[in-house]
Formats: structure tokens, sequence, C-alpha cells
């Protein structure tokens, strides 16, 4: 039974529709108003002025923030259990609020290659003379993605497993082996120099009491599924795998290293490898985060409320008695000879924000490839995650302020945190600092010598407080303004350097990108204002250009110095669907005061979508060539039949700043997207196109089902095809 394909969002490994796009946004403000919502819903119409209790008292935004490392495991035992106590305190006190809405409900073998291998006539010698590698925001610091290549070989993972290729002369295209990941493999990182792939997989393992608690599961590792199970309820456990590609006929496992989180981002500058995970910390199993119901309880407060002390109080003596190996349990090293060390852990590695960011870990793990036999180096932050961005010398983790109660007047603020990467055996903590508003990815922060700018969207309180849904300010979506702010490092904090004028009231940034001493960013609410900046004085970030047009770009790519190329959705001026398709756009900045789109290219339908709209190593630009590929996927309603309407395809284009974009053809991977069937399918593994290199004249297309290899002039005619297994053989 064939089935029909779906866009479905996939924690970063897959599709996601146009809509999402826009959503997203506010999905990062759901997550706090929607559970604000709850409780303000059920408030409204009750006593006390219709106003919310406080269980627990709000912590003010720290504007000199700073981690502090703890003096020893005591110091941090007693730390998380107080977090874990307030925590609980706030989820539970809840639901004292719902006593005043009168009551509560009740209620195997390999599929064969295709194409003969032929005589190499590629004329590229023993390898092309230029190729693409992974889309990096900065240069010469590699991030990890689930494809990796060195212009002769091609890595690739899909399913639990990773499938390597001979790769060049590209009408030679041969799988040379298939190595079995434990657990659901996430992305890697390739060192060509030393051979060596480090691949991060997430594992599932039996572990006494339960990461899930408190509001919901912003304090749960990120974490994804595969076509057997699903990784965010079971994997509880990152898992790298360090292994010597030397020999593409025999690769070699050499090291393994297992750490109790979930997988986040991972970047490389030569033999220093630093992965970035989050872990939840392990609740006593015997927690309650709600009150026992029974009939009539909720409408009985004082009952209801003698139930939740007792339970709070029961919870915290369950806290109090957990040791600090329960709620963080060590990891363990596995060296090439099977031999297993455990790897302890060093209290005072560990950092406490002085403002409050949640209960959870963000972890920074150092491992040098040039080490012989050294263990890896962890220094952890207990707090939530957010973005990750890295620079040659330091690597920086953002980190929301933590409302514990949503109450009138509150804006989100970001703790930035800054550790210095030059030493590639470990990262050491510089300094943090405090910026208004949230970063909506890792391109809306950038670092030059030794200053960072950052763009954030700024959520403002309502202007007229009292006057929303029954004098409710909590329910009310907030306003918003947009800045860039530059901040430098001076007596172990990030200082605010300087900052723009806002802009573009009640928008939010889609995207950003920074080149040197110039800024961009895109805004969206109707139509896409693109704003231009000059940052050449990093005390006076100024916006010296705007223009606006419909739609929205999502991602920003330099052409050069004067020219950027974008690529987003085109919308109608009033912001609807009606005429949506995706688009390319060429822009003129050469004057940054009078940035000039120059030349628009719309691609699909209303339903058309590309990963590439979310995932910049999605996007493939050859400089050398003047190319650009986007995975691409569309649905004709009006077709004949299902798969005659359904596409799966690279799409290629000729870009040149001075007569815009040229379609050079497709490749099409709609009968390998067709070939499987549907039970071996998964939100983790869909057969859709999802990656593309390029090599002097030759065109990979990558896709969860295979590799398929064309020349740039007969795209539609691949020279050989290797597909991959399902994620579950029949």
């Amino acid at each position: 039974m064939s089935r029909p394909p779906l866009a479905w969002h996939r924690g970063g490994r897959g599709a996601v529709s146009g809509a999402e796009v826009q959503r997203e946004g506010r999905m990062r403000q759901w997550k706090r108003w929607s559970w604000a919502g709850v409780v303000a819903v059920v408030a409204v119409g009750c006593d006390e002025g219709n106003k919310p209790l406080s269980p627990v008292d709000n912590e003010p935004v720290q504007q000199e923030a700073r981690l502090e490392s703890f003096p020893g495991c005591e110091a941090l035992e007693q730390h998380i259990e107080d977090t874990a106590t307030k925590q609980m305190r706030a989820a539970l006190e809840s639901y004292k609020q719902y006593a005043y809405g009168g009551g509560h409900g009740d209620g195997g073998a390999a599929p064969p290659m295709t194409g003969a291998p032929q005589e190499d006539s590629s004329g590229g010698g023993g390898r092309p003379n230029d190729y693409t590698g992974t889309n990096n925001q900065v240069a010469g610091v590699h991030e990890a993605d689930f494809v990796q290549n060195d212009g002769t070989r091609i890595f690739v993972l899909s399913g639990p497993r990773l499938y390597i290729h001979r790769s060049w002369p590209a009408e030679q295209l041969t799988r040379t082996a298939v190595l079995e990941v434990e657990g659901w493999p996430r992305e890697m990182l390739l060192d060509a120099e030393r051979n060596r792939l480090v691949i991060t997989s997430e594992v599932a393992e039996d572990r006494p009491g339960t990461v899930a608690g408190g509001r919901g599961t912003d304090d749960m590792p990120v974490v994804d599924c595969a076509g057997f199970g699903c990784g965010h309820a079971y994997s509880n456990t990152v898992k790298v795998t360090v292994v010597d590609v030397a020999d593409l006929e025999a690769p070699r496992v050499l090291e393994q290293v297992y750490l109790p989180g979930g997988y986040i981002s991972a970047r490389r500058v030569d033999s220093a490898v630093r992965l970035v995970f989050s872990d939840g910390f392990r609740w006593p199993a015997d927690v309650r985060f709600y009150p026992e119901y029974s009939p009539g309880f909720f409408g009985d407060r004082s009952r209801l409320v003698a139930s939740i002390d007792a339970l709070i109080k029961q919870n915290e003596q369950r806290i109090r008695a957990q040791s600090l190996e329960d709620w963080l349990p060590k990891g363990r090293r596995v060296a090439a000879d099977g031999e297993v060390k455990p790897l302890a852990y060093d209290c005072t590695s560990f950092y406490r924000a002085n403002g409050p960011t949640g209960l959870g870990l963000v972890s920074v793990l150092s491992l040098n490839l040039d080490a012989e036999d050294s263990s890896p180096s962890q220094t952890s932050v207990v707090g939530t995650p957010g973005e990750v961005y890295a620079s040659h010398e330091a690597l920086y983790v953002a980190s929301r302020h933590w409302w514990w109660w949503p109450e009138p007047g509150q804006t989100t603020h970001t703790y930035l945190h800054k550790f210095d990467i030059r030493d590639p055996d470990q990262a050491t903590y510089v300094g943090s600092g405090t910026v208004e508003g949230y970063i909506v990815n890792q391109f809306a922060m950038d670092e030059r010598e030794g200053v960072l700018r950052v763009a954030t969207t700024v959520e403002l309180p309502p202007e007229n407080p009292g006057t929303g849904n029954g004098g409710d300010t909590v329910w009310t979506p907030p306003e918003t303004v947009n800045r860039v702010v530059t901040l430098h490092t001076r007596d172990g904090h990030l200082k605010e350097l300087g900052r723009s004028e806002d802009l573009a009231r009640g928008e939010r940034i889609f995207s950003a990108r920074f080149m040197g001493t110039r800024g961009y960013v895109v805004t969206f609410r109707q139509v896409d204002p693109l704003f231009t900046f000059d940052l050449s004085d990093p005390a006076n970030p100024r916006k010296v250009g705007e223009l606006k047009i419909p739609g929205f770009s999502t991602y920003i790519h330099p052409l050069g110095d004067t020219h950027l190329l974008t690529f987003g959705e085109h919308r109608n001026e009033d912001g609807t669907w009606q005429d949506r398709a995706l688009k390319l756009s060429l822009f003129d900045v050469s004057d940054l005061a009078q940035p000039r789109e120059t030349f628009t290219h719309q691609l699909g339908s209303m339903g058309s979508h590309s990963e590439a709209l979310y995932e910049h190593k999605a996007f493939t630009y050859f400089p050398a060539k003047g190319l650009l590929a986007l995975p691409f996927t569309d649905w004709d309603y009006n077709a004949y039949d299902y798969w005659s309407g359904f596409r799966s395809e690279l799409r290629v284009f000729r870009v040149d700043t001075a007569t815009g974009f040229s379609p050079v053809g497709t490749v099409s991977m709609r009968d390998m997207y067709q070939s499987f069937n549907f039970r071996n399918w998964s939100w983790y593994w869909q057969p859709t196109v999802r990656r593309s290199i390029m090599a002097d004249d030759y065109v990979y297309t990558i896709s969860d089902a295979g590799l398929r290899v064309s020349h740039v002039d007969s795209l539609q005619t691949p020279l050989v095809t290797a597909p991959f297994h399902p994620p579950m053989l029949p």
C-alpha cells in the first residue's frame, strides 16, 4: 500500500509545512502563553477582582548576568533540589485556580545500486576541482549534519545506519560499506585530514526516575523518533561514536561515549569537536505533578487546597531524599577494545546563572581528535537550552529568563553565556550578558573582533493594562519590536556596547545575517521588510536602509559584499495564503541606504515545501559554477491520479547577479519515494529529497531513501542510484 506524502516536522530532521514556518514564532510565544492561558481562562470570572493567584514569586531579570561555579557537589545538589522544589510547587499550585471555575470535568540485505559502473569520463582525475560541503555559518567552523563529504567520499546517515560511498569519479559512484549505528542517529562531523567521523545518536537506556515534570516539556531534552520507536518518549542518552574511515570498505569504531541527555548541536574547528547537549533532571519516580481527582474535588476549595499542600510536602520530602547521582547519572566511555570506563563529572565544572533559567542542563563536551587517549571534558550550565553559535575562538549558548508564574508586564529576556574554545581540550567560561527579547536562530548571533552582534525580537507588555480579555493582560498576546544589540567582554561580563533603534513594531524577525561590518534583518507580519545595518562602529549599530516587499525570507546567503541571495515565501500584500509560493530573491545591497530587490523567482504552489525554508544545511550554493540547488516537494491536486501529481525533487538554478535566476533542471526522486511501503515510514524517516552536493559538473541528490548522481547538463537522466534500507526491513 502506498502512502501519500506528508509534510511533517521532525525536530530538525525533516519536512515541515509552509504554515509551520509562519507559526514557528507563534509557537515560541505559545510555550509560554499557552500554559498561562489555561490559568487565565479559569481565573476569569472568579473573585478577588479576576486576578490569578501567584503561588511562586517570580524573580527579576538579571541585567548583570553571570554564571557562578559550584564549590562542590553538596552545593550543586542543594541548588538542584531547591529549583526542583520551586518548579514542582509552581506546577501544583496552579491547580488551585481551578476551584474558582466551579468544578472540573470527569472526566537485511542492501538494495542493489542501479546504473552500471562505467569508465571514468568525468575528466576530474583523482578528485574534483571544486565541490560543495556543509553550508556553514562561519567559514572554518564546521557544523554537524546527517550528510558529510570531502569531494571523493560521501557519508549519509539514514535510519539506524551510516552509508559510506566512494563518490569520485561521479559516474563510478559506489557504496563501499554500511555501518549499523546504535540508537537513533542525528548528525555527524567529518575530519577529512584525520579520517575521523564523529557521529551523534540517541539511545534509550534503563535509568531510574523520570525526566518529565513541572511545566510540560520545557525541561526535557530535545530528541527525535525513528521508524521503530519514538526517541522523544524513550531516548535518554546521547551517544558519540568516533569512526576511523581511512579504509572505506572497513570503517573502524575507535571510541564510544555515552552521556545522559539529548543532542542539540555540534561544531568542529580543526581537531576540536564541541558537542552541545541538554538534559532534564531525573525526578524521583513517585513525585506527582497533579492532585488525585475524585468527584466534586474541584468544587470544594478547602479540600482541594489541603490536598495540594499535602502533596507538595510529600513531593519535597522525596526530592530532598534523592542523591546527586540520581539527579545527574554519570556517563561512560567505551574504548576500541571494548573496555568500559566511567566518565565521572567534576561538580566544580557545573555553573548556575544568577537569574532563573528553569531546571535542566546544557553541556558542552570537548573532544580533541588529536589526543591519543584523553577523556573528553564537560562544562555544564544548570538551565534550559536555547540557540548555539560558534566562532573560531568562542562558543555562545543562549537561555531565556524563566518566569515561574505568568503575570502582567512580563517580557522575554535572553541570557548569553560565552565560552572560550581556543583550547581544544576544554571550553572555559568567559562571561555572560543579558539582552531583551528572544533570538530566532543561530544566524541572529555573530562575533567580529571580540564584539557579539545580536538581533532580537522584543515582546512588550500591553500599552493599556487591564483592557484585555476580561481584564486579563496575561492572555493578551504581546506587542513586538526588533533591534540589533552589540556586546563586548569586560570584567567577566558581556556588556551592552550599543543598540539600534527599535524597528517593525508588531512584527518579528524571520531571518538575520551579519557579514563583516554589515547586518541584515528580515521581519514579517504582512509584508517583508529587509533592514540593512551599518555596524562599522560597534558602539553605534545603525539602520541605514529599508525595503518592503510581499512575503518573507527565512534564510539569507551572501554573494560577495554587494548582493544577497534569499529564500522564503511569497505572500499576498495582506499576508494571506491565496497566492503563496516559494520564493528566491536577489538583492543589490551595494548601497546600504538603498537596498534593491533586483530579481525574483517563484516556484511551487500553495502547498509546496522545501526543507531549506528552515534548515540552512539544505540550501546548497556552488560559487565555482554559480549554481543553487534546493530540495522541493509539491502536489498537484488537479492531476489525474495521486502519484502523477506528486513531486519530490531537487531543483537546480543558475544564479547571476546581472541576469537573475535561470532554471537548469530537476532531479526527481519520486520513484524512490514511491518504492517503500507504508509500514516503513515514520515522522523521523521519509524518503523526500533533503540535501545535495555539487562537484565540478555533477550533482548528487540525497534523501532518506538513497543517493543519486546526475550530470548538470542532463539532470533528469541519473547516472547512478544507490538506494538505502528503510529503517525497518520487511
